[in-house]
C-alpha cells in the first residue's frame, strides 16, 4: 500500500470517527434531555416520588437534577465542555443508580441498572476521548 492509499484510508477513518462520535453524543444526550424537560415540568410530581424514596429537599432536588440532566445533556449535545460534562452526568448516572435502581428482585430495576451502567460507560469513554471533530470543543482548537 502506498503512502497516498494509507493517507487516504486514516482520512475516511477520521471522518468516520467524527460522524459516529458526533452520532454517539447525540443519542446519550437524548435520554438526559427528555428526562430533565420532564422533571422540570413536572417538578410537584418528581418531588413527590423523590420524597417517597427518602431524599431531602424533593423540591430543589428535582429542579437541581432537572438542570442537571438538561444542561449536561445539551453540553453533550453540542460538544461543549465535553469532558466535563461527560464525568459529571456518568457520575450523576451512577449515584441514580444507587438511589432508585438497586432493587435485584425486581427485573425492571435490573433492567434500569444495565442501562445506565452502560450509559455511565459511554460517557466516561467520551470522557476519555472527547467530543471530536464534529463539537464545539473540536472547532475551539
Amino acid at each position: 500500500m502506498s503512502n497516498a492509499s494509507i493517507a487516504t484510508a486514516k482520512s475516511g477513518l477520521s471522518t468516520n470517527a467524527s460522524a459516529l462520535t458526533l452520532a454517539g453524543r447525540v443519542l446519550l444526550s437524548i435520554i438526559f434531555i427528555l428526562a430533565g424537560f420532564a422533571k422540570l415540568t413536572a417538578i410537584s410530581g418528581t418531588a413527590g416520588w423523590f420524597a417517597s424514596i427518602g431524599l431531602p429537599l424533593p423540591t430543589v432536588t428535582t429542579v437541581v437534577v432537572g438542570l442537571v440532566e438538561v444542561v449536561g445533556g445539551i453540553a453533550i449535545l453540542v460538544g461543549f465542555q465535553t469532558r466535563i460534562a461527560a464525568i459529571v452526568l456518568g457520575l450523576f448516572t451512577l449515584a441514580a443508580t444507587a438511589v432508585a435502581h438497586l432493587d435485584f428482585a425486581d427485573q425492571v430495576q435490573v433492567m434500569f441498572l444495565q442501562k445506565n451502567l452502560a450509559i455511565a460507560g459511554g460517557l466516561f469513554v467520551l470522557a476519555a476521548f472527547g467530543a471530536g471533530a464534529l463539537s464545539i470543543d473540536g472547532r475551539r482548537r
